[in-house]
């Protein structure tokens, strides 16, 4: 039997969020208990950009794509996580050639960002060059272990190139378990409409 990783990150009220805005962090609120009603109920009230996500582009493009717009198919299939643990800073073309990538891959980034539940300010991010080799190979989407697949680049330039060449983001992953390796992928986003990015579950089976 195949081994289940379940690489999404828990959503709790202490959770790292981005830039560590309290405001961002999730609030879980109770309706009713067994005390008060026939039945335990709690609201929930979030970033749909909390932990593990997937974006569409909707997110950073004028009349994007919004999130039902991304096929369940394209969620589910073969997938590699790439060792990148030694990395401090961005992971550019440098970094990735040497994995001699496919087109219509899945590619996980498992860097040093997995092995902290705490938000880093600098943290481990794929660079406008990296962006822009992955684009030229045209893999099918790309997951980071970072809570955005970019930082501190003017225009976004990332998000901008990888929604350009129709390469799905998912920011958010936890790989601190996982080897480095061939895996299916699974993932599976709320089914919601009209917005630009959807939580999700994320599993990996190898």
């Amino acid at each position: 039997m195949q081994k289940i990783y379940d690489i999404s990150m828990s959503i709790h009220p202490k959770m790292q969020v981005w830039n560590n805005d309290e405001s961002k962090k999730p609030v879980f609120r109770n309706e009713s208990t067994l005390a008060t009603a026939d039945a335990y109920e709690t609201r929930i009230e979030m970033n749909v950009h909390t932990g593990t996500h997937l974006d569409a582009p909707l997110h950073m493009v004028e009349d994007g794509a919004p999130i039902e717009s991304i096929p369940l198919e394209r969620l589910v299939g073969p997938a590699r996580i790439l060792d990148l643990t030694e990395i401090v800073g961005s992971i550019g073309r440098e970094h990735l050639e040497p994995y001699g990538i496919q087109q219509g891959e899945w590619l996980l980034f498992r860097t040093r960002n997995s092995f902290s539940e705490q938000f880093d300010s600098q943290f481990v991010f794929l660079n406008a060059e990296g962006a822009s080799y992955l684009r030229d190979i045209g893999i099918n989407g790309v997951a980071t272990d970072g809570l955005g697949i970019e930082r501190d680049q003017p225009g976004c330039p990332t998000h901008q190139t990888l929604f350009a060449a129709d390469i799905l983001i998912v920011e958010g992953i936890r790989l601190k378990e996982v080897p480095a390796g061939n895996y299916t992928f699974i993932l599976a986003p709320l089914k919601l409409e009209g917005i630009e990015a959807a939580p999700a579950r994320a599993f990996l089976m190898g």
